[in-house]
């Protein structure tokens, strides 16, 4: 399965991010609004400036204390992030957040930001492809 089929299965609710230079109090309400774990840090909703996620805003917390609320995103943020294309297949997005530790890849095409997939997203598209190879050779062995 490839990375568009996955996005092509996720719900259009569009993409979330923010500029660099928000506060991240305003990334932690964004997150809790839309009940999401990542937002795209971008200048223009076009970009993957960066990327930010709940653990590491709890990370911060944790090192600064809660005044960490007040900084820029830019100062905790994963800067260039790894991003992937629609043509790479679910078993290399899903080698990439593992071998690098992290959940959610956004997803470019043309230079431009199309979407953001997570590793729950990957796992659910490739769940769903071995139950498929699985019903085809049960089929193959009964002779449907």
């Amino acid at each position: 399965m490839l990375v568009n089929s996955i996005l092509n299965s996720k719900d259009k609710a569009g993409i979330i991010w923010l500029a660099a230079d928000e506060v991240v109090s305003k990334a932690a309400e964004l997150m809790s609004q839309n009940r999401i774990g990542t937002i795209i840090v971008s200048s223009n909703g076009e970009t993957a400036d960066g990327i930010l996620s709940e653990r590491d805003i709890v990370r911060e917390i944790g090192k600064r204390g809660p005044s960490v609320l007040e900084s820029p995103i830019s100062e905790i943020m994963t800067a260039n992030p790894i991003t992937a294309t629609g043509d790479k297949s679910a078993d290399e997005v899903l080698q990439i957040m593992t071998d690098k530790r992290f959940r959610h890849m956004p997803v470019m095409a043309d230079g431009k930001l199309v979407g953001l997939i997570s590793i729950g997203d990957v796992v659910k598209a490739r769940l769903a492809e071995i139950a498929m190879e699985r019903d085809a050779l049960e089929g193959m062995v009964m002779g449907h």
